[in-house]
């Protein structure tokens, strides 16, 4: 379980990397900042309290594995990262540079604790299946947390990697998607409607949990039933907001793939360090 001051650190935390990211992309001068903003939250529970890892051994061999799908929020992944030890977090303002580790989509061979490079949206999910199978084959105990967008579900290849999954009865495999509501083009249910989303992934012999994807208490509960199921894989629908932490990104799919400019940047960095100052003043009372 969560104590308070637990959930106070990853409120700070969180906090912190969204920061991060809107300066991430200031600097980039391109990039996505709803869906970083909206899975804030959930890299935050992952890197500071739920995944086994070693940020300064990034290949050991007990860690568990981090699958991202969606590519293209990696900015959030980055800057969890650097905040968690992997590398400097001075080095977060190079993304989408030249000769840059940190690229606009992952690469596994430029920087230590990706583990699979990612950009055609779908392809996650298999990767990660092909690993968890590899890792019961192994013996190995550590867990495969496969991140995707709701958007990406639209890929016919995201079901057949769930399908495997299912038949194979992958426990040691957890999916986790970011249900924010919003693709490049517009909402999800004016693009290609998704529901009944729980019973699809139901359907494809997956157990299914819902959760507030930023409600730490909630998120945590889910991934320990996720790790209680002994007998198929489990999926997680995380119920985000895009942007959050940001009023003027919120819930608005057009900044599904476009940065901030410096004076949007500025009011989005005031308003985040306004809550940050009442997180502290929460955490003194």
């Amino acid at each position: 379980m969560l104590s308070d001051e637990h959930i106070v650190h990853l409120e700070k935390t969180a906090n912190t990397i969204r920061q991060d990211i809107v300066e991430m992309l200031l600097a980039a001068g391109s990039g996505h900042t709803a869906g970083p903003l909206g899975m804030a939250d959930v890299f935050t529970l992952l890197y500071f309290h739920t995944l086994t890892h070693d940020p300064k051994n990034p290949l050991w061999e007990k860690r568990d594995r981090l699958i991202l799908s969606n590519g293209h929020i990696c900015p959030v992944q980055y800057a969890a990262m650097a905040r968690s030890g992997y590398f400097p977090v001075a080095e977060l303002k190079t993304l989408r540079k030249f000769t840059s580790r940190l690229q606009g989509h992952p690469h596994r061979e430029y920087l230590p604790g990706i583990e699979v490079s990612s950009g055609p949206l779908g392809s996650g999910l298999g990767q990660a299946v092909g690993i968890a199978i590899a890792n019961r084959l192994d013996k190995k105990k550590n867990y495969v947390y496969a991140l995707m967008g709701d958007g990406e579900l639209d890929c016919g290849i995201i079901w057949e990697a769930a399908m495997l999954a299912g038949r194979e009865k992958l426990h040691n495999i957890i999916g986790i998607v970011d249900r924010n509501g919003i693709q490049i083009d517009g909402y999800t249910w004016d693009v290609m409607p998704l529901e009944p989303l729980r019973e699809k992934w139901e359907s494809f012999g997956w157990h299914v949990i819902e959760a507030d994807g930023h409600h730490f208490e909630s998120l945590d509960e889910a991934l320990s039933q996720a790790q209680s199921v002994n007998n198929k894989p489990s999926v997680i629908i995380a119920h985000t907001i895009p942007g959050k932490g940001v009023e003027e990104f919120e819930r608005d799919y057009h900044w599904h793939g476009k940065p901030p400019n410096t004076e949007e940047a500025k009011q989005a960095l005031q308003e985040l360090r306004t809550f940050g100052k009442y997180i502290e003043c929460h955490d003194c009372d």
